[in-house]
Order: C-alpha cells, then structure tokens, then sequence
C-alpha cells in the first residue's frame, strides 16, 4: 500500500468509525453469531496477492461487527465500562500511524517522556501525591503482576540474586475473596503457590474482613511464614465494593508486607474529590493501579501503574544488554525497567489526545451522571415489589435479584431461584436492547448491572429498568 492508497482507505475508514459509533444503538448490544461463523466467513488459505480494498472495508460491517458485543452501546451494562472516547481513539491511531517502539529513551524521547507527563497528569487528577511516580502497561492483570513481583523481591531480601524462592522461608499473599480473578493469577505467576495464598472472607459489605485479614497474616507468620503482599481492592469485579485501605496499610506494615491497590474500574471515581474518602490511607500504600481504560475512557489497552519507590521498581524489573546502551542511559528513564515488556508501545498519545481534546471537566461530569443514573435505579429496585438489592450499592454497580413467590405463596429459593435469574437476564440480553453479566454471590446467581458506558443517559437507564421489568414476567 502506497501513501496515496493508504490516505483515501483512511479517509474512507474514519468515516466509517464515525457512522457506527453515531448509529450504534441501533444494533444489537450482546453479538448473536454461533461459535466458529466468524472464522467461515473467510477463506482459509491466507492472501498471496492484495484484495480490492472495498472489501476489507466491507468485511467490517459484514463480518467484524456482528462478531462482536458492542461496549459502547448505551444499552451496555455488562462487565465494567470500557470506553473508548474518539478523541482517544485518534491518539491510538496517531500513535500506530508513527509506529515508534520504545526500547529505550534514545529510541523514542517523545513516547518515554509523554508517558511520564500523561502519568503525572493523570496523578494529579486524582489526587494522588507527588511522590508517586506512574508507567502505563497494558492491563491492570500486567501491573498486579508487576507489584506482586515488587512484594515477592522486598519480603525475600531479592531473592532473585540467589536461589530463587527456594533459598528462603516461604511467602504469602493476601487478597480478597472479592478481588479479581486477576489478582490470584498475578500471585500464582510470581511463584506463590496456591497453598500460601489466601482469599480472606468478606464483611457484610463485601469489602475484605480486616479482622480475618490480621488473624491470618499473625498465623502465617507464628508457623514460620512471611507476609509478603496485601492487594486491597478498590472497586471488586462483582459488587465494586472498595475494601478499607487504611486498615489493610495499618495491618500490612506490622509485617513490612508490600500493599498493593487494585482501582482498575473505580479508581476513575477519584477524579471526583468528594470519593477520595473512600480510598482513605492509600498514600500508605506501596502501589496503585488504574485502568484508563475503563470508566474514565480512553481507548484500551491504557493502565496506569503508579510505584512509590521507583527505584525498588527499576532493581526488580531493569535489564541492561548491550545493544540497548547509550550515552544518555544514566540522565533519563528507562521505561522498559518499569514492566514486564521490554518495547512499548505509544500508549501516552491516546491518553494525550483524550484530555486534551475533551478535557478532565467533562469526564468529570459523566462520571458524576453515571452515579446519578446509578443512584436512580437503585431507588427503583428498593421500591419495587419482589424486587432486592443483593449487596450495598457501590459507585455505578448494583447487584439485584428478583424474588417472585412461589403458587403457595412462599418465596423462591435456591436452584428455582438461580433459574429464574438467569432467565430473565437471558431474556434481557437476548432481546438486544441491553448487555448484562449476572454474578454469583453467597453461592447464588443475582443479576448486575454496571452503569458507565460513554452515551448511556437517564433515558436509556429508564428503558432498562423497564426491560427488566418485562423480562421477569417471561
């Protein structure tokens, strides 16, 4: 493909994003193709020579679309927001379109030293302090990784220099029952195996029982184990439930276990000042990670993976072969020393375009209507008949079941009830004009709805809750 070529496919192709993303409400929000139609929709010998262009465009609209669920849809309300603004989507295909790799500072200044400025503005946003330094990786799984492997070398005295794990006392890893499943596989790759990691019980609010959370950790410790990590989670994947960072810092450092901030979905809600409250202590913390990505907008992937002592960061991860020397290697940073990857992609360039283009002030006000749209619905369920809230409301998530009586007049329970949740959330999601992920708490399915999606406005959350409503009488 030639410039001219690439530059009229382009035009024709922007043009194109424009159009789905301005009529997608029109479709669909959860694909309806059978597994294995994507794939027979093309031949299955590769190309030798090129294809009429029109028709890769057209496969898109033929093919690619129908073989997907559609995230940003305002009748989207599954799994947790993924928002992808167009201002960022423009930065993402900028920063394609450069097609830099940064192996080094010297390999690409602009994308090391963008990455430290969107990193800082994105801090600033959410009032973290300045001590706090960021990189962005892929997703929040990378960074939990990431600072699994931080605990994992500052509880062992960088057991990496010797033996490996082998050489000392064994380590242990603390987390929520709650937390993603993410944060159990970060563990798990860091070498911890699964008989010294502990999934500690939840209180009343789904948070994690501190209480559970000292009594293991001394318990460990008394049979000769160390504490080595506590991943607090702020915002957990089932009820957004936040777990008190305070009291798990306060815990945490009695045994110089590294804590480790997971606010992937809900750190977002900290561009607000009056939610910072609810991730009180987290200046204690040893590390935070939030994914841009979600609730806050910017094109995936984009997770932002903030360190306080970035040098312990740099001992842990840093490689240095000689063909990635440079004169500058000792004045400027090296972005591969803060993750797992050695190159990287321009990432910062979408979330450069993102708040430059719309500006913090109106992600604020959508992240404040999600809340308000949450908070409407949450008042339409408590006052409904048959109808309960299965965990407290948190941010823009809410758990739900609907309980209907059985003939007898007596209330349906276990195996029936699961069958009729998820029923009528099949029912919903089958109908295409909403997408939800229904969850299993206390061992029982219950219905979830997470409010975040780019255009989802009170109108759109009203013609859910309706639709809920029609879908529990079959």
């Amino acid at each position: 493909m030639n410039h001219d070529e690439f530059r009229n496919l382009g035009h024709q192709l922007i043009d194109w994003i424009a159009d789905y993303r301005r009529d997608i409400a029109e479709r669909p929000v959860r694909s309806r193709v059978e597994p294995g139609w994507v794939r027979q929709q093309f031949d299955q010998e590769p190309p030798t020579t090129p294809d009429d262009p029109q028709a890769v465009l057209d496969d898109l609209e033929r093919v690619i679309v129908p073989g997907l669920s559609q995230f940003q849809h305002p009748g989207y309300y599954a799994f947790f927001p993924a928002n992808a603004s167009l201002a960022s989507v423009l930065g993402d295909i900028a920063g394609a379109g450069l097609g830099a790799v940064g192996l080094n500072w010297e390999a690409a200044p602009a994308l090391t030293e963008l990455e430290e400025l969107t990193c800082d503005w994105f801090r600033q946003l959410v009032g973290l302090d300045p001590k706090w330094q960021g990189s962005i990786h892929d997703t929040a799984s990378t960074a939990c990784l990431v600072a699994t492997l931080c605990a994992r070398e500052r509880a062992s005295d960088f057991a990496l220099n010797r033996g490996g794990l082998r050489d000392g006392p064994p380590l242990t890893m603390y987390a929520s029952g709650q937390a993603h499943s993410s944060v159990e596989k970060a563990m798990l790759l860091a070498d911890i195996g699964r008989d010294h990691i502990r999934m500690i019980e939840r209180d009343e609010s789904f948070r994690m029982d501190t209480d559970k959370l000292a009594e293991a950790m001394a318990r460990d410790r008394d049979q000769g184990l160390v504490p080595a990590a506590v991943i607090a989670s702020v915002g957990a994947t089932g009820t957004a439930a936040i777990d008190s960072v305070a009291k798990i810092v306060e815990i945490a450092q009695t045994y110089g276990a590294w804590v480790h901030v997971d606010a992937a979905m809900a750190g977002s809600a900290m561009l607000l000042e009056e939610y910072r409250p609810l991730w009180q202590g987290v200046e204690e913390a040893d590390s935070v990670s939030i994914n841009a990505h979600k609730w806050f907008g910017t094109v995936f992937d984009c997770s932002l993976l903030y360190v306080r002592e970035p040098q312990h960061l740099i001992r842990v991860m840093s490689t240095n072969p000689s063909y990635l020397r440079t004169h500058r290697a000792d004045d400027v940073t090296q972005l591969r020393d803060w993750g797992i990857a050695l190159g990287r992609r321009f990432r910062a360039l979408k979330l450069l375009f993102h708040l430059r283009l719309d500006g913090a002030d109106a992600i604020r006000e959508r992240i404040r209507r999600d809340l308000d749209n949450a908070a409407w619905l949450r008042d339409q369920i408590e006052a409904a008949e048959h109808w309960t809230l299965t965990a407290p409301p948190s941010l823009q998530t809410l758990c739900m079941r609907h309980e209907p009586p059985e003939a007898d007049g007596s209330p349906l329970t276990g195996e029936a009830l699961d069958a009729h949740t998820l029923a009528w959330v099949e029912t919903l999601n089958a109908s295409g004009k909403a997408y939800l992920t229904p969850t299993v708490l206390d061992g029982r399915w219950t219905g979830r709805v997470s409010i975040g999606a780019e255009p989802t406005e009170r109108g759109d959350v009203e013609t859910l809750w309706q639709a809920m409503q029609q879908a529990v009488t079959g």
